[in-house]
């Protein structure tokens, strides 16, 4: 009697299951990338806490006393108060700039296109040629060159098309039949503004703001252009460094990185927390 064995399961493979050559390239160049973009910012930490009064390795020890002599620098609490008043001030005239901006660009108008292509212009130009065109004209117009007369107008310029690209979207996708209703039911344009429209997309407009209170908190380039007596921190840092490697630099550049990053992932997550609730 021959007994006739079962045949063995074919085991289906999946494709990619397996790593090719083209995995394995793709998983180092990762590595890389991450490597190059994130280690400066490592290597920064880590001198920042290192007891060397030479900028630089080797680690020779734990400290933290570079982080109190940069709070101690009166110039650097000074050009902190700057950047955060001057950021504050930028951001709130930006996302105001760019809600009523996004408000008008939702209707068909003559010359759309035009003012779009103005508005996003600072993103396109270079900001060493922005910087000497807002130099040449705050001086042709004959403006002395202060915190908020110069280097607040330059930041507004440079902020003004991030706000306006992260409302618009949120404003371009907001039903108007909203507004509609409201205005049948009597209410005004100002009301639908301040009662409809303005309490549905509030976490898009606080994202807004975050955003570019960072974009200003570190813009360097057509600030050293403009500025005056009062120096903002990117300008206060770029003086140290010109001056000397002092060994307290690691450390104010840690604070303006950590200002910047928790001023971006909050607006981030606000904004995706409201993308989120929209769905």
């Amino acid at each position: 009697m021959t007994v006739l064995a079962a045949p063995a399961p074919r085991v289906r493979t999946w494709p990619g299951s397996r790593v090719n050559g083209w995995t394995l390239a793709l998983g180092i160049y990762l590595i890389v990338f991450y490597a190059v973009l994130y280690g400066p910012l490592l290597m920064v930490v880590l001198l920042s806490f290192n007891d060397s009064e030479v900028t630089g390795f080797p680690l020779i020890g734990f400290t933290t006393k570079w982080y109190a002599l940069v709070l101690s620098r009166p110039d650097l609490l000074a050009a902190l108060g700057n950047s955060f008043a001057v950021g504050i001030v930028a951001a709130s005239v930006a996302t105001m700039l760019a809600l009523l901006l996004s408000m008008a660009f939702r209707r068909v108008f003559s010359g759309q296109q035009i003012i779009l292509g103005l508005v996003l212009l600072p993103i396109v130009l270079p900001g060493i040629l922005g910087g000497i065109v807002l130099l040449i004209f705050f001086g042709y117009l004959g403006i002395r060159p202060g915190l908020y007369s110069t280097v607040l107008v330059a930041h507004v310029n440079w902020v003004l098309p991030f706000a306006f690209l992260t409302l618009y979207p949120r404003l371009r996708g907001f039903d108007k039949a909203l507004e509609e209703a409201a205005m049948d039911l009597g209410a005004r344009r100002h009301q639908v503004l301040r009662l409809v429209v303005l309490p549905i997309i509030r976490p898009a407009v606080i994202a807004t703001f975050l955003f570019s209170f960072s974009l200003s908190f570190d813009e360097f380039i057509r600030t050293v252009f403009v500025t005056g007596f009062d120096r903002t921190v990117p300008v206060v840092f770029w003086g140290a460094i010109v001056d000397r490697l002092a060994p307290e630099l690691p450390a104010m550049a840690v604070i303006i990185i950590a200002v910047s990053t928790v001023g971006s992932l909050c607006g981030f997550a606000i904004s995706a927390r409201a993308r989120n609730r929209s769905h």
